[in-house]
């Protein structure tokens, strides 16, 4: 809420003495539904639906209304590892827990990702704060 952009200890486990890829994995999945939470609810006319809930009435189907189609997906984080399924179809989808398909997960992306190649820009500064830090260091040396 104070503006902070930066999420610490992302696959940490053991007050950080151990990194665990699926960790990682996991806590991707809660950084993308806290970054939702985050951005909040835009409340309007369009949003709060008030018309269409005084039709449809209590006890009615909201699920066919067409502004439910329209912001059902929009609106709601959607995890890639958490489970949302009630338990019949999670045991018939295999029934894996958490940790098991994170770290399926992070093995396919440890195996599979092709990490697009840093620009020549890029490339540059980097290096450039590489010759930096070897000048400071040297400089540190000479003056003891």
């Amino acid at each position: 809420m104070a503006g902070a952009n930066l999420i610490y200890g992302a696959g940490m486990l053991d007050s950080g003495l151990i990194f665990s890829y699926a960790q990682l994995v996991i806590d991707n999945d809660i950084f993308k539904m806290i970054r939702k939470v985050m951005q909040g609810m835009h409340v309007d006319d369009e949003n709060l639906a008030v018309d269409i809930i005084k039709s449809v009435g209590p006890g009615g189907d909201f699920l066919m209304q067409d502004h439910t189609m329209k912001y059902m997906r929009t609106l709601p984080s959607v995890p890639n590892l958490i489970e949302r399924n009630n338990r019949e179809n999670w045991l018939a989808s295999g029934g894996k827990g958490l940790s098991e398909r994170a770290a399926e997960r992070a093995a396919e992306i440890l195996a599979d990702h092709k990490p697009l190649p840093l620009s020549d820009e890029a490339k540059s500064a980097l290096r450039g704060i590489v010759e930096e830090s070897d000048a400071e260091m040297e400089a540190m040396k000479k003056k003891r």
